[in-house]
């Protein structure tokens, strides 16, 4: 899928939806629904990679959009990555959207739509509130079918246990 960039600087983009979807199929091997997030630093280079882990952490904020926000902070020593994109695999959910607001995320990139937990252009549309402070630029679709396909293989394989 093609997107507008809106000004953003082309020299130091590429796709990192292909790992993310990496994340995400670590996730599933791991029995955790499978959703995996990448931060991306203003030059291009990956500063964090994180899968669900929800279970295995028993962390129910154990989503990988916040483990890959609170590593990214870890390894840049900021409170704030207003010049990082968040690449997720999966619409995030209203808590997710809310740690992506307060982190200042520049850009917002994700896979799948998440009709029933989404908290971006589904449900509490966190953003869209007006105590919401910060608006991450939003490109969506990016890669859902491969990431469609692998939420459809998890949750198909779990019924027939």
């Amino acid at each position: 899928m093609l997107f507008a960039m809106k000004g953003a600087n082309e020299n130091h983009y590429a796709n990192h939806m292909p790992t993310a979807l990496a994340a995400a199929a670590d996730a599933m091997a791991a029995g955790e629904v499978p959703v995996g997030a990448v931060v991306v630093a203003a030059d291009g280079r990956i500063v964090a990679v994180a899968e669900n882990q929800m279970h295995r952490s028993k962390d129910p904020t154990a989503h990988a959009e916040m483990l890959a926000l609170r590593e990214a902070c870890r390894v840049l020593d900021a409170s704030r990555l207003e010049d990082c994109d968040l690449w997720v695999t999966l619409e995030p959910c209203a808590m997710c959207a809310g740690a992506i607001a307060h982190a200042r995320i520049r850009r917002l990139y994700f896979a799948a739509l998440d009709e029933k937990s989404g908290g971006v252009l589904h449900g509490a549309k966190v953003f869209q509130h007006p105590q919401c402070h910060h608006r991450p630029e939003i490109y969506d679709g990016i890669m859902a079918d491969e990431a469609s396909q692998l939420l459809k293989q998890f949750f198909a394989e779990r019924r027939q246990k």
